[in-house]
């Protein structure tokens, strides 16, 4: 596996593969090419469905236009075996001949690869599935982040740190934010109002409208072009800031201990994006949400002193209860049914804790097989429900205008 420094990308939103990755490939595409007279940049499968929403062709021409002209052509029934979100990207000297075009693909996470070519970014963990840890942590006394500390470089916990700062002000500036997201939904950000609301509220109402709050904070913001943390994707985004930040303001949690929470929650998500997807297009919203609750699940039962047995069954099952999950965005915008599953999944990850602390963390299907599970049901879904917007949600949505 590598570092978790590719799970947690700090960037902007709406979309990490539809967004980031496609800018990130309009940049090294640029570096190459600066004396370019015009480009062509081909959409191919989920990025040309919901690209549009996704803002794909911003990105992309925010890049490219300040240089030379941009054609973007949309194929969204054209896809690749290699992945659902390919592009073609084309430059053209002063004479309109072609001088190179480079197909890659946005793999999630605004994450890139190329078919064929290695990646050659270097594998730090020697161990791949939970299972290894699990029993490298049994006999050794240490915890899941140690492991991480071990492999990761000297400066892991000051990159940590970056991104408990940007995850926390991603919630300040959704909670003071109002009005509505961009899109032709003319949806209104929810964050402020649920945040008030909640306050009202004594106890377990209280704690549960908060937890909403932030996650609604955050999402938002992703919808917005704000800038965020993946955790594991923009999509999913939500979910692992909302519990943690609200475990540190009602439990007073230092921030030592929550960055060694994002050290074990970034573990959980990196053992999924190895083994199966963390793309809503490879694999659909059980891979975002699903996962950035199997991580936010861990991180709260590290919090409060779960096992290592615990953790992981904590882990299991924010990800087991939402196999299945289908990706279907509304108008291609990350915010119909995305917002809300992240408040959902947020709440849902603080159960997961509880009901692993009843336990002594033994349980029949582990976090491996749940994994296992995960990515064959991605590779059974029809592609309208990984992020076409043809199905689902999205289709009935269309239908009831």
């Amino acid at each position: 596996m590598k570092s978790i420094k590719e799970l947690y990308r700090i960037g902007t939103g709406p979309s990490s593969s539809h967004t980031m990755g496609p800018r990130k490939a309009a940049e090294q595409f640029l570096a190459r090419h600066p004396e370019a007279m015009s480009f062509q940049v081909v959409l191919y499968g989920s990025l040309a469905a919901t690209g549009k929403g996704h803002m794909t062709d911003v990105a992309i021409k925010d890049v490219l236009e300040p240089h030379a002209p941009v054609e973007i052509l949309w194929k969204p029934h054209v896809f690749f075996p290699f992945h659902p979100n390919g592009m073609t990207f084309k430059s053209f000297d002063k004479d309109k001949k072609k001088t190179e075009e480079w197909t890659v693909f946005s793999i999630g996470g605004g994450a890139l690869a190329e078919e064929g070519h290695e990646d050659t970014s270097p594998e730090i963990y020697g161990m791949n599935t939970m299972n290894q840890i699990l029993y490298w942590c049994d006999h050794t006394g240490k915890g899941y982040w140690e492991y991480v500390e071990q492999c990761e470089d000297s400066d892991i916990w000051d990159y940590l740190a970056e991104v408990w700062d940007t995850m926390k002000a991603a919630i300040h500036r959704g909670l003071d934010a109002e009005g509505v997201l961009p899109g032709p939904l003319n949806l209104r950000r929810k964050a402020s109002s649920y945040y008030i609301k909640a306050k009202g509220f004594k106890d377990s109402l209280r704690s549960r409208g908060l937890v909403f709050s932030y996650a609604l904070a955050v999402s938002e913001e992703n919808a917005s072009g704000g800038k965020i943390v993946t955790a594991p994707t923009c999509g999913a985004c939500g979910v692992v800031p909302a519990v943690l930040f609200h475990l540190q303001k009602s439990r007073d949690f230092s921030d030592a201990r929550i960055l060694r929470a994002l050290a074990t929650a970034g573990l959980v998500g990196n053992i999924v994006k190895y083994n199966a997807s963390i793309s809503g297009a490879e694999a659909g919203c059980q891979a975002e949400v699903g996962v950035a609750c199997s991580m936010a699940s861990a991180a709260a039962s590290q919090l409060f002193g779960g096992s290592v047995a615990q953790i992981e069954y904590a882990a299991e099952m924010g990800l087991e209860h939402h196999l299945g999950m289908t990706c279907d965005p509304v108008c291609g915008l990350v915010q119909i049914p995305c917002i809300e599953r992240n408040a959902y999944a947020a709440a849902r990850a603080l159960d997961a804790n509880i009901y692993s602390a009843f336990t002594d963390g033994r349980h029949r299907v582990s976090f491996d097989k749940v994994v296992e599970v995960m990515k064959q049901t991605g590779h059974d879904l029809p592609s309208l429900y990984k992020e076409t917007s043809e199905g689902g949600l999205a289709k009935n949505y269309q239908q009831m205008e």
